[in-house]
């Protein structure tokens, strides 16, 4: 006689794999996700904590000093983990979106950083220290800072720099130095002027937006690498409204003009009288750039 479980049968129960004698190597019970993300970067060299909600650093049991990329973004951290601090390889550190409210001296020990992003904190100050790792890429915005230290200067490898949504209200002049810039984002804070020393950059994209500065200076017309300059929301003045809505061409004919004007009143000798005076001087004449406008 056949069983009726051989037969398929209505009564039959089919057998089921057993999962917990598996001796396979893709599951553990004993491992949770956060422990397997730690255990990975041992051997990846790329730490990703990012989103886990942490308020402190979990990879204290772990040897992770071989780490050149860390990604702690999206969490509750108050500092930068001094365990991080010793990351001696590491070249990227994401810290965006915490509640970190001061960068630490032990940062300098990162002599592989090039890349920063620690925006969307409560930074109120950049220390001096800072500027002396070799960063390519500093990503600062969306915090409380109110100046930029002298000792940016230092910082001859930086290409890209964001100190957007900040309240910063003087940019100092040493960022002039920065002769590998590329990139400058100084949106939402309240500066009210440009510095000159920005002219020598070779600078591709500024972004002064949303500021309270009312002129160009004249020397900006040497930026002859920009592609890109957005100016919105700022009160405008030199050059007027109607020149900066008609893009970068036009903003930099009306600073060549304005160049030319000044060099050429500059060279004028100064006239022994009121009748020996120009006639053109004493008219009324309509302003060089409102021709083409």
């Amino acid at each position: 006689m056949k069983m009726a479980s051989s037969q398929g049968g209505v009564g039959a129960v089919p057998a089921l794999p057993n999962h917990h004698l598996s001796n396979g190597p893709h599951w553990n019970p004993g491992i949770n996700h956060l422990d397997r993300a730690l255990e990975d970067s041992v051997c990846s060299g790329t730490l990703n904590l990012s989103g886990r909600k942490l308020r402190d650093y979990p990879g204290l049991s772990y040897d992770l000093t071989d780490t050149t990329h860390a990604d702690l973004s999206k969490n509750r951290l108050t500092e930068i983990p001094p365990e991080v601090c010793l990351f001696a390889p590491l070249e990227s550190l994401n810290l965006y979106h915490n509640c970190i409210k001061c960068i630490p001296e032990a940062i300098i020990n990162l002599q592989m950083l090039t890349y920063l992003n620690i925006s969307r904190n409560l930074l109120s100050t950049l220390p001096k220290y800072l500027f002396n790792l070799p960063l390519k890429v500093l990503v600062v915005s969306n915090n409380k800072l109110l100046s930029v230290p002298e000792e940016i200067g230092k910082a001859k490898e930086l290409m890209e720099l964001d100190i957007s949504c900040n309240e910063i209200q003087v940019l100092p002049p040493q960022v002039g130095r920065l002769q590998a810039l590329r990139e400058l984002n100084i949106r939402r804070n309240c500066l009210h002027m440009l510095p000159e020393e920005l002219a020598d950059l070779p600078l591709i994209r500024l972004d002064f937006s949303c500021n309270k500065i009312t002129e160009i200076p004249p020397v900006y017309r040497r930026l002859r690498q920009l592609q890109h300059i957005i100016l919105d929301n700022n009160p405008m003045q030199s050059p007027p409204a109607q020149i900066c809505l008609k893009g970068k061409v036009h903003i930099f004919k009306y600073l060549n003009i304005q160049a030319s004007c000044t060099l050429m009143f500059q060279r004028r000798p100064a006239p022994t009288s009121s009748l020996s005076s120009p006639r053109w001087t004493q008219a009324k004449v309509r302003p060089v750039w409102m021709q083409w406008i």
